[in-house]
């Protein structure tokens, strides 16, 4: 399949109701409004394919954007590949979703992640930061520095109060994934996340948002679900 029809396939899976979802979220036109559920037939028949991902990414538009994450091959990416999708991120949904996810699966995963982080531009540091929470979530204990973990958990505590909105949401979440994902920190991230607390972020509405990493550590720690990890990382 060629850009072409791929982008006329996206366009007919198109709905206004979800093109309206994704706007209240922040992503703009061009964008068509498709289920991501409903690209997979489409998958099943292009499979890993990254010049023509590469394509669909350039374009701008936000189903395709988010398409070319499905479609992608992680191990054809280089870090510069990586930089060039980041600065099109326009929003988190394709930060760390789309971006965080396919840097993932790569042996480059940590690396350019702890870049990220040190950037101080919000949806890299937010990339970064999930990236983490997708590799925790998937890649076995052995794989990561509990000592490097550790200080990302104190570099959390100390800066998540006053970090950018969507880092804020990526931090909260680094917490709650070390806390449930990774058993060598099982117990510092408990202690962690009752000294942050709650987490106010701004929606950019009139009412603030508390985000509680305590509050779900202990609901996964009912559940049973501590050393949880998920077989995939894209879906």
């Amino acid at each position: 399949m060629d850009l072409e029809t791929v982008m006329q396939e996206l366009e007919a899976l198109g709905k206004e109701r979800t093109k309206k979802i994704y706007q209240a979220n922040g992503a703009h036109e061009p964008l068509f409004g498709v289920a991501t559920g409903g690209m997979k037939p489409i998958f099943r028949k292009i499979k890993l394919n990254q010049p023509l991902a590469e394509q669909l990414y350039a374009t701008g538009n936000y189903d395709a954007m988010y398409f070319a994450g499905v479609i992608a091959d992680p191990k054809a990416m280089t870090e510069a590949d990586f930089e060039r999708w980041i600065d099109g991120a326009y929003f988190y949904m394709l930060s760390d979703f789309v971006v965080a996810v396919t840097l993932a699966e790569t042996d480059i995963a940590q690396e350019v992640a702890d870049k990220w982080i040190e950037s101080d531009i919000e949806l890299k540091m937010s990339a970064g930061w999930n990236c983490y929470c997708w590799l925790l979530g998937n890649r076995s204990d052995s794989e990561f520095s509990e000592v490097k973990l550790a200080a990302m958990l104190e570099l959390v505590k100390n800066t998540i109060h006053d970090a950018p909105e969507r880092t804020k949401y990526a931090m909260n979440n680094f917490i709650f994934t070390v806390g449930v994902s990774y058993r060598p920190l099982h117990d510092k991230a408990v202690e962690i996340a009752k000294e942050v607390g709650p987490v106010e972020v701004n929606r950019g509405t009139a009412k603030s948002k508390f985000l509680n990493a305590s509050v779900n550590i202990q609901k996964a720690i009912d559940k049973g679900r501590i050393g949880f990890k998920r077989k995939h990382v894209r879906c």
